[in-house]
C-alpha cells in the first residue's frame, strides 16, 4: 500500500521544516522526512557550534509560522551591532541598529532550536505528517506522482517533492541535476568560547591572512566562533590541546575580548561554493543547500534557505487556490525564477569579499582598507548594504515580511 499526499519534502532541518509549516498552515497535505527525530529538549549547558545569524526576514518567517515563542522560550540572543576589520590594515565597518528602526540587527540561534521550534508547530498542525526515521532507497516517476521508495519498506506518493536534503542532495542527484562550483580549500572551524570581556551583544568579525574570524554573542554570555583556515590549518588547531587552542585564538583576536578562557567541543565543515544548474526536475524542487551552498563569511546560508522555503511555499499555496497544478513547470519555474537570481547574487558577493580579503600584495590591502573606511563614512550605501544583510529587500516572500501566504 502507498501513501499518498500531496507534497513529501526530504530533510527535516530547518529549511524543509519551515517549508512544511507553511504548507500545511494552508491545509496541504504534507509530508515531511528526516532519517532522524530531532531532539526538542536538551541539556542548557553546552551550547551546540552549529549556529546561524538570523536575519530580520528570517525572524518575520518564523514568527508568521508561529515557531518564534518556541525559539526563544529555547533561548536566542539579539546582536545590535556588527564590527568588522582588517587585522593587515586599518580597514573598519561599524553597523549598528540605531542607524535602522529596529531594536537588533538580527539574532544568533542554535540550528537545534530553530528546528524543535518548527516540529513543534508541525505536530499542531493536522494537515502535516512528519515521518522518522526515513531513508529513500529509491525513486519513481509516474504520471501524477513522484513515488518513494523508503528502507523499511513503505512507498509514498505525492504530487510534488522538496529535496531539502542539503549540499550533497542524493535527490538531486537521483534526478540528475549537476551542479557548478569549487571548493576553497579552505575549512570553518566552529566552537563555543567563554572569554574575559562581554561580547557586548555584537557580531565580531576580523580579516586574517587566511581567512576571518568571527565571534557571535550567545544568550548564556559566551561566544560562538566560527574561524574560516586553510585545510592544513584547521586539522591542526582541531589537534591542539584547549590551552593551545586558546592561546592562538587570543593573538588571532586581536584581544577585542580579552583572553580567552574556556572552549568547548571544536570541529570543522569543509567549505564550498556550489550551486545547482536547475532547481527542478519534473515534480521536484531543490531548497536550501541542495541548491546552493555560499561561504559562511556573512552567515546567509540559512537566512538564503529559509527565503526559499518561503518563496516554494507561496508559489504552492497560490497554484492551490488558483486551481491549477502545484507540480507544472510553470509553478516551478517561478521559483526557480524568483530565487535563483537573488541566491547567486549573494552568493557572488561572498566569493567575491573571500577572494579580495585573500589578496596578499600590500597596495592592494592599502586599497581595500580604504574602500572599506569609504563605506563605513558613507552613510547612505552602508545603510544600503546593512538593509541588504537584514534581508529587508525588495520581491521578498510574504512571510518574509510577516505577512501570511495561506
Amino acid at each position: 500500500m502507498t501513501d499518498r499526499y500531496e507534497v513529501i519534502i526530504v530533510g527535516g532541518g530547518m529549511v524543509g521544516a519551515a517549508a512544511a509549516c507553511a504548507l500545511a498552515h494552508a491545509g496541504i497535505q504534507v509530508a515531511l522526512l528526516d532519517r532522524f527525530n530531532p531532539p526538542r529538549h536538551w541539556a542548557t549547558e553546552p551550547i551546540d557550534n552549529r549556529v546561524s545569524a538570523l536575519t530580520k526576514a528570517s525572524q518575520h518567517i518564523l514568527e508568521t509560522l508561529g515557531a518564534w515563542p518556541g525559539m526563544v522560550q529555547r533561548g536566542v540572543c539579539a546582536y545590535r551591532d556588527m564590527r568588522v576589520w582588517d587585522a593587515r590594515a586599518d580597514g573598519e565597518l561599524h553597523f549598528d541598529c540605531a542607524d535602522t528602526q529596529f531594536n537588533e540587527l538580527g539574532h544568533l540561534v542554535e540550528n537545534r532550536v530553530t528546528v524543535a521550534a518548527l516540529w513543534d508547530v508541525l505536530d499542531s498542525l493536522p494537515s502535516a505528517t512528519c515521518i522518522t526515521p526515513a531513508q529513500v532507497t529509491g525513486m519513481d516517476l509516474t504520471d501524477d506522482a513522484r513515488l518513494l521508495h523508503l528502507s523499511d519498506g513503505r512507498s509514498l506518493a505525492a504530487e510534488l517533492v522538496i529535496a531539502a536534503d542539503g549540499r550533497e542532495s542524493a535527490l538531486r542527484n537521483r534526478v540528475g541535476i549537476g551542479t557548478t562550483g569549487w571548493d576553497y580549500n579552505q575549512h570553518g572551524l566552529v566552537a563555543t568560547i567563554s572569554t574575559e570581556k562581554s561580547h557586548q551583544a555584537t557580531a565580531w568579525q576580523r580579516f586574517l591572512t587566511e581567512g576571518p574570524l568571527a565571534f557571535l554573542p550567545l544568550f548564556n554570555g559566551q561566544s560562538s566562533i566560527v574561524w574560516t583556515l586553510s585545510t592544513a590549518t584547521a586539522q591542526q588547531y582541531l589537534a591542539l590541546s584547549d590551552a593551545e587552542f586558546l592561546d592562538k585564538l587570543t593573538e588571532a583576536s586581536g584581544g577585542i575580548l580579552g583572553q580567552m578562557l574556556a572552549v568547548e567541543q571544536r570541529a570543522s565543515v569543509p567549505l564550498r561554493f556550489q550551486y545547482a544548474n536547475e532547481y527542478t526536475a519534473e515534480r521536484l524542487v531543490l531548497c536550501g543547500d541542495a541548491a546552493h551552498a555560499m561561504h559562511p563569511l556573512a552567515g546567509q546560508g540559512a537566512n538564503a534557505g529559509l527565503l526559499d522555503s518561503a518563496a516554494i511555499a507561496e508559489v504552492i499555496i497560490k497554484a492551490r487556490q488558483q486551481k491549477r497544478p502545484i507540480a507544472s513547470q510553470h509553478c516551478l519555474r517561478n521559483y526557480e525564477r524568483w530565487r535563483k537570481g537573488d541566491n547567486l547574487a549573494m552568493m557572488a558577493s561572498m566569493d567575491m569579499i573571500n577572494k579580495t580579503y585573500s589578496l596578499s600584495a600590500q597596495p592592494l590591502i592599502g586599497l581595500r582598507s580604504a574602500g572599506m573606511n569609504w563605506v563605513n563614512q558613507t552613510s547612505w550605501l552602508k545603510n544600503y548594504l546593512n538593509q541588504y544583510a537584514m534581508g529587508l529587500r525588495n520581491d521578498l516572500p510574504k512571510l518574509a515580511n510577516g505577512q501570511i501566504c495561506w
